[in-house]
């Protein structure tokens, strides 16, 4: 079977051009810029189970990134000449190695930030505050819903008022403060089988409720949907409905968003050690088109001009506004 026969079968079986195809078909290629973000993942322990978890993080998990590996990837950072630590996980706070990754990088780096959960940082992990506030590490914290019956459908009983809770003690340490140099992010995604509301009209919703409701504040707010992999993947295939989210995404593809998505100008360590062209891919083991690679054993970021691998759940990060864009594009 010829390549274009084995597109075009597909795309009659599934609705919608591979994502691929769709690039080509648009006249476009997506490949590196300048590499200036290392996104790295410490691992898949969480205190969480979300149902929309693309690496499927839980309390059950073991895939931890080890002091070897943190003193590895703090060295590689700094040969590449990376501008922005992006720390994920799981809970990166559960990893004993993150106050150690962030104060070997701080030295070299414009922005730290870490994406937290926020429920561990009035509780056990609340003496990382210390080193965050210290480092003037920028937080991204997700909160998928003003809904307290939607946001714990997604990420478990309780997690609502520890996450108002958690934002209104990061308030009163100075987070989202004018003039205090702490940033305060939050990501809102939906519950369902159904994409994000343009992110503008969420970001207003939120800053209105919740200093209405709770008093808090932050400085801003990320809209995403959610991506098909993962536990999301799973209940989408389980509930029926993994087909039409999939044609969604798909009608909903804007070539414009292909400017601004993050894997330009990012690479993906996972816990490992691993480099993926991002997280996505990371989850899926999809490695970059130049093969496998560590961090131990590569000696700068990927150059400009180098391609990006493609799999059709990249069509999250271009649908509508986009996923990873920092503002609106033109739709």
């Amino acid at each position: 079977m010829d390549t274009l026969r084995g597109i075009e079968e597909i795309e009659s079986e599934a609705g919608y051009l591979p994502f691929g195809r769709a690039l080509v078909e648009n006249g476009l290629t997506l490949i590196r810029e300048k590499t200036v973000t290392c996104q790295v993942n410490l691992g898949y322990l969480c205190n969480l189970t979300c149902h929309h978890c693309h690496v499927e993080a839980g309390p059950h998990r073991t895939e931890l990134m080890d002091e070897t590996t943190v003193r590895q990837v703090t060295a590689y950072i700094k040969r590449s000449g990376f501008t922005t630590l992006d720390i994920t996980g799981g809970a990166p706070e559960m990893n004993p190695n993150l106050p150690t990754l962030i104060e070997l990088v701080r030295p070299f780096v414009k922005t730290i930030m870490v994406r937290s959960n926020l429920t561990l940082l009035t509780g056990a992990k609340k003496e990382l505050l210390e080193t965050f506030q210290a480092n003037k590490v920028a937080i991204v914290a997700s909160l998928p819903s003003l809904s307290k019956a939607q946001t714990e459908a997604q990420r478990g009983g309780g997690v609502f008022a520890k996450s108002v809770s958690a934002i209104k003690m990061l308030n009163e340490l100075g987070y989202a403060k004018e003039g205090s140099g702490l940033e305060l992010n939050l990501v809102a995604n939906p519950a369902g089988a159904f994409l994000s509301a343009p992110q503008e009209n969420v970001e207003r919703r939120f800053r209105t409720e919740l200093k209405r409701k709770w008093g808090v504040i932050f400085n801003n707010l990320f809209a995403l949907s959610n991506v098909p992999i993962g536990r999301f993947e799973k209940w989408l295939h389980d509930s029926g409905n993994l087909d039409n989210y999939l044609q969604r995404l798909a009608e909903s593809f804007n070539p414009k968003a292909i400017s601004g998505v993050m894997c330009k100008s990012q690479i993906s360590v996972a816990w490992d050690g691993s480099i993926y062209d991002c997280d996505f891919h990371l989850a899926k083991g999809i490695d970059p088109p130049s093969g496998k690679t560590h961090v131990g054993d590569t000696e700068g970021p990927p150059p400009p001009g180098s391609p990006i691998a493609v799999a059709d759940h990249c069509y999250t990060c271009t649908a509508g506004a986009g996923f990873t864009c920092g503002g609106a594009i033109e739709s």
